[in-house]
């Protein structure tokens, strides 16, 4: 008996030193909006960033994306989007792809059809920026 006390004890302590997966908010995809999509989509994502101008297929208003999808945000396009795996739908020279920026420590992220799939932080945070500043009808 003594050694299941200690063998659970160590397995405790080894439960309490690992990293619990905080899911990250809106305010950690707005800083890497600034850094990597300001540019094009412009500081309130409404497609007037800088280089807007001299783009020949101008940057969408990133805060009617649930608009055009009847009032329901996309998590599982948009995220192909961002990542860069939804290419077919884009002709000539589009977004960049940002997957590989983004990746780092991966956090549970449902996509909307209630599977969990280990996917980078940053880009889960970046979705959940999108997803705060969408157009209220």
């Amino acid at each position: 008996m003594r050694k299941f006390a200690i063998v659970l004890s160590g397995l405790m302590a080894l439960a309490a030193c690992q990293e619990t997966a905080e899911m990250p908010g809106p305010q950690d995809g707005r800083a890497l909006f600034m850094q990597n999509c300001a540019v094009c989509h412009g500081e309130d994502a409404k497609g007037d960033g800088e280089m807007a101008r001299s783009m020949a297929k101008p940057p969408k208003n990133l805060t009617l994306i649930e608009v055009r999808h009847g009032g329901t945000f996309p998590r599982a396009k948009i995220m192909s989007i961002i990542d860069g795996y939804a290419r077919s739908d884009m002709s000539g020279p589009g977004m960049p792809e940002f997957g590989a920026l983004l990746e780092g420590d991966l956090v549970p992220f449902d996509s909307g059809d209630g599977v969990q799939t280990p996917t980078p932080r940053k880009l889960v945070a970046l979705l959940e920026y999108l997803v705060s500043i969408q157009a209220k009808r």
